[in-house]
């Protein structure tokens, strides 16, 4: 069972027009969505489940700066200013604090690699630094293990995955988009190799441009395009656990796991050790693709063989538009959690902060992470039908970038000045031939 999400009225009429359609409620979905309404763009989101219904609110709830992707760093510093601002702007509560987030480390070869970052981070104006051993005690209370130093950015910060997308979702609604659960795209339709309408389970709806934002579903939509996106999923585990005062304030990765403060008084905690990688079909298909990935995380990294190879063997494809869709079947994924990878974690928070010896799990979930090649996200035209702007493929990093995606994602499909230059995020990386490239930083 996933967690529990803040609940809004949606809308329930079809509309028989509308200017873009967003196929996919997620944070990225939303946060577009948002952007356009406020524009006064017709704008209409369909959701095949609930709103942030899977890895948008089964994330860690980090809103991070903090040894993220070089080429990343321009769009999340525009998401920064857009959560600090996102109460307000909303009107509601999406759990938004400036707390800060440090990395830690035993390591010196660590340290050096911080500081090559920070040179990076420099540039682009974070407030980075790194931290003496001492200084990063300081910044770990109750750790302990001794340290090397670390890594920090004060102005990073922390949201609560359930109350974000929500409380974004009824403010677009309230500047005029539609928002639609339990409304599942089953393809788009083209007019001269244009879009010319989006085909739902409750009938067609004519548009002029559409956005893919289906996380771990957009391979399957873009397949239906005519498109080969090499995406491939992720299953990663979270669990949460009672309040209690453990004097963490700000969000800590530590070892192999990371730990922030909740705003019901709690903690969540995730350990990168509870990564599992089902095999699937796809996995074989861009296997060449992907071998770099593995081999530099195969040390962390669980791959499975099981039910879902089958399942997406069997249901994961594309019908006609007039019969029931797998959208339709699957409303929700749901993937149990990895108990034990979640248990050990927890034995690990207790061993490095003592505080925290009292902590249980208080509920755990896990969520399908949409992952990509190189590691970052595509945010881009496709390339082979006007009209449509694929968004997807995040990588773990979605949570935290989605509000500046979101605001880069409305100017491209206005035509817009983009808030930054979108080209690092282009699709044709995967077909012109560029070299892909993946930053190891954390």
């Amino acid at each position: 069972m996933g967690p529990v999400i803040d609940q809004i009225a949606t809308s329930q009429t079809l509309p028989q027009k509308t200017d873009v359609a967003i196929i996919g409620g997620g944070i990225i979905g939303v946060s577009t969505a948002l952007f356009l309404a406020e524009r006064g763009i017709h704008v209409t989101l369909f959701e095949k489940g609930m709103l942030a219904g899977e890895q948008s609110s089964r994330n860690w709830g980090w809103c991070r700066q903090n040894g993220r992707d070089s080429r990343e760093l321009p769009l999340i510093r525009e998401s920064m200013k857009i959560w600090n601002g996102l109460n307000a702007k909303t009107g509601r509560e999406t759990g938004f604090r400036t707390s800060g987030i440090v990395y830690t480390t035993q390591s010196q070869a660590q340290i050096e690699t911080y500081e090559k970052w920070v040179k990076i981070a420099s540039e682009h104006g974070l407030d980075s630094k790194i931290l003496s051993a001492s200084e990063a005690m300081d910044a770990a209370p109750g750790l302990t293990q001794k340290l090397v130093g670390g890594l920090q950015t004060l102005g990073d910060g922390r949201a609560e995955p359930q109350k974000a997308v929500p409380a974004m979702a009824a403010k677009a609604m309230e500047d005029g988009a539609y928002i639609l659960e339990n409304c599942a795209v089953r393809g788009i339709e083209t007019t001269n190799g244009k879009v010319s309408a989006v085909v739902t389970e409750r009938g067609q709806v004519a548009c002029q441009a559409v956005v893919i934002a289906g996380g771990v579903w957009s391979r399957l939509i873009c397949k239906g395009l005519g498109l080969r996106l090499p995406q491939l999923k992720l299953r990663g585990s979270v669990f949460r656990t009672q309040p209690l005062d453990a004097g963490i304030d700000h969000a800590i990765y530590y070892n192999d796991f990371g730990i922030r403060k909740r705003l019901d008084g709690g903690y969540t905690v995730a350990s990168e050790g509870g990564g599992v990688a089902d095999i699937i079909p796809d996995s074989f298909a861009f296997f060449r693709e992907y071998l770099p990935s593995l081999m530099m995380e195969w040390r962390t990294l669980h791959l499975r063989f099981g039910e879902r190879f089958f399942e997406e063997l069997i249901h994961w494809r594309n019908k006609p538009l007039d019969q029931v869709s797998v959208f339709e079947k699957i409303r929700t994924i749901d993937p149990s959690p990895h108990h034990s990878a979640n248990m050990q974690a927890l034995e690990k928070v207790k061993q490095a902060f003592p505080q925290l010896k009292d902590a249980r799990i208080e509920q755990e979930w896990a969520g399908l992470i949409d992952t990509m090649p190189d590691v970052i996200p595509v945010i881009s035209d496709a390339a082979n039908v006007e009209g449509v702007t694929i968004a997807t493929g995040f990588s773990g990093h979605g949570f935290g970038i989605g509000p500046g995606a979101g605001h880069l994602i409305a100017d491209m499909v206005m035509g817009a000045t983009p808030i930054v230059d979108p080209t690092p995020f282009r699709f044709s990386r995967f077909i012109d031939g560029s070299k892909l490239t993946i930053e190891k930083w954390g």
